[in-house]
């Protein structure tokens, strides 16, 4: 039962920083120089589940938690630079 209910809490923190990350980078940083950069999404990833690692020690959350955390914030990030290039306005 903890299993499944960790398993549920990993998905979510993945599906939670996935989207956050998306908006934030289309809406925030679509004016800097920084979407330019290839491995943005790579370096977003790593730094998520590195902040996120200490919360391992409750005991629902796990490293897997902050790994799939890690993913997600890393997806979004990659896809919200596609969302940033696009224009605002259509022609």
């Amino acid at each position: 039962m903890l299993t499944l209910l960790g398993m549920g809490i990993a998905g979510a923190a993945g599906i939670f920083g996935h989207m956050r990350a998306r908006s934030f980078v289309g809406r925030r940083l679509r004016f800097t120089s920084m979407v330019e950069k290839p491995y943005l999404g790579v370096a977003a990833g790593v730094a998520a589940a590195v902040v996120a690692s200490p919360l391992a020690m409750l005991p629902l959350v796990t490293v897997t938690t902050a790994l799939v955390f890690g993913a997600g914030v890393g997806t979004g990030t990659a896809l919200g630079v596609k969302d940033a290039k696009r224009p605002l306005l259509e022609d």
